[in-house]
């Protein structure tokens, strides 16, 4: 996709008024852009894989900054998306991450399903898995919160 479509689909997300958009030139080529409001770190895109044939690589989405509790020194996960919440990659593996787990940034946490795309939702702070608020395979709405850490 080059800048001057990219900027055009811009403009038009933000004379459209919706909050979110997601745009797939091609499932083979690999462009996708997703645009959101009230997110920050909302546009992404995700540059075509080196063989034009292989598929899209996983959903890249931005997510909402984990928010700090000034009260208990807690940050919530909060769910990027709208989707199912499973906290392993297959019903027979092993969970990603259990409360009382230590984590790093950038470990996986939990997969969001949406729309048959399977999101990774990563960790950016170090620290431990404090509580899992949300059940294996249970539904999410958009910034709910799904875990809390304890930074460290």
């Amino acid at each position: 996709m080059d800048e001057a479509k990219l900027k055009k689909l811009i403009e038009i997300f933000k004379e459209s008024g919706v909050d979110e958009l997601e745009y797939q030139e091609s499932f083979w080529r690999g462009v996708r852009v997703r645009l959101g409001n009230n997110r920050p770190g909302t546009v992404t895109y995700q540059a075509p894989p080196p063989a034009a044939a292989q598929p899209l690589a996983e959903s890249v989405a931005a997510e909402p900054a984990p928010e700090a509790s000034v009260e208990s020194g807690l940050r919530t996960v909060r769910a990027p998306m709208v989707g199912t919440f499973y906290m392993s990659p297959s019903p027979e593996s092993e969970p990603f991450a259990a409360a009382g787990d230590r984590v790093a940034i950038g470990q996986t946490l939990c997969i969001i399903e949406a729309m048959k795309i399977m999101n990774e939702i990563e960790c950016d702070a170090s620290g431990e898995l404090v509580e899992v608020l949300v059940g294996n395979g249970e539904p999410v709405e958009y910034n709910q919160p799904v875990m809390t850490i304890r930074p460290s």
